[in-house]
């Protein structure tokens, strides 16, 4: 496989080459005002367990007092799969998660049947940078967050392909996967279940991955070099310029979608409304149901027997106290018994 790709590879060494395999990291949590405020930790455990839906659905779960807390939010915003950031998402600096976090996060997923488990990787992580110093920084930290999802025995890791500013598209796509190649060089995702998930962006100047194409373009790319699929955003979709809304518009973006990265590629898919209109390229998350795309479509595609394999979770806003578990029951309550 790799004989098909040359100048991926070529590029993917001279990258990993150029900087030192990443030291371990230690591990420090971000902590918000809004999240100690309405974190769910600080109620009463249910008196039952919360019911469940034949979809994996969960929502984006604060880690907050340690990593292995996350699993334990979950149960209680009743859900059955969480995402979570395995360090601060706005900082560079590095993490070590502890063994004992490790343990007792696959003691509560086992404990509760919280599967998959999706990590999203630092908002500053740019693989498709023309700047040699940042890039080497992300790609040290991108090496980073897949330890630790490693670690975690995380199922996946979804990653934004990145920006291209200052230089081409094409050349932007190949950065980002001989990047991830390069990041990723003896470590053994296959082995520990771990896929890297390329997601779909909303298409703001310079973003690489607003189009289907540009997604599965990066699939191929490193199909045989490290385990890769899709993640696929409702509203990133919607801004980009797919049309969701209508039953018909739907059909032919779900074809298309098809068509290009593949439904058994697309393993999770972030379910948000927008605050923003189709085609506006503004990545502005809104609860289920209450935004630009409303909720029939999530309806569709929660339904959707095609794809059923796939988590659906959500990164929706907390603008008051439940708003996490007001998305998870929305979403629950529209999957047909």
């Amino acid at each position: 496989m790799v004989a098909q790709y040359p100048c991926l590879y070529a590029a993917a060494l001279a990258i990993r080459r150029s900087i030192p395999l990443s030291p371990r990291y230690t591990f420090l949590m971000a902590r918000s005002a809004i999240a100690k405020e309405q974190d769910i930790l600080k109620l009463p455990p249910p008196r039952r367990a919360p019911v469940l839906t034949s979809r994996r659905i969960g929502i984006h779960t604060s880690s907050a007092g340690g990593v292995q807390n996350a699993a334990e939010r979950a149960w209680r915003l009743g859900c059955n799969t969480f995402q979570i950031f395995s360090s601060s998402p706005r900082q560079w600096a590095p993490y070590e998660l502890g063994n004992a976090q490790c343990a007792e996060m696959s003691r509560l997923r086992d404990k509760y049947d919280l599967k998959p488990l999706v990590i999203h990787v630092n908002y500053l992580v740019n693989l498709a940078s023309v700047t040699e110093l940042f890039l080497k920084k992300s790609i040290e930290a991108f090496r980073g967050e897949v330890e630790r999802a490693l670690a975690l025995c995380a199922e996946y890791l979804v990653l934004h392909p990145g920006s291209f500013r200052g230089a081409d598209r094409e050349a932007g796509l190949l950065r980002t996967a001989a990047a991830i190649a390069a990041a990723t060089q003896r470590l053994d995702l296959a082995k520990a279940n771990l896929t890297i998930l390329i997601e779909n962006t909303a298409g703001a100047e310079y973003s690489l991955g607003s189009s289907f194409e540009q997604v599965a373009e990066v699939l191929d790319r490193l199909r045989g070099l490290v385990p890769i699929a899709a993640c696929i955003d409702t509203c990133h979709t919607h801004v980009a310029g797919y049309d969701i809304v209508s039953e018909t518009r739907m059909t032919q973006t779900l074809k298309h979608l098809d068509e290009t990265v593949g439904f058994k590629n697309v393993r999770v898919w972030h379910c948000n409304d927008a605050k923003a209109a189709c085609g506006s390229k503004l990545d502005r998350h809104q609860h289920v149901g209450k935004g630009s795309i409303g909720l029939e479509p999530f309806r569709r595609l929660l339904n959707d027997p095609r794809l059923a394999h796939a988590a659906f979770i959500a990164e929706t806003p907390i603008d008051e106290p439940g708003d996490d578990k007001r998305n998870v029951e929305t979403l629950k309550k529209l999957v047909k018994k």
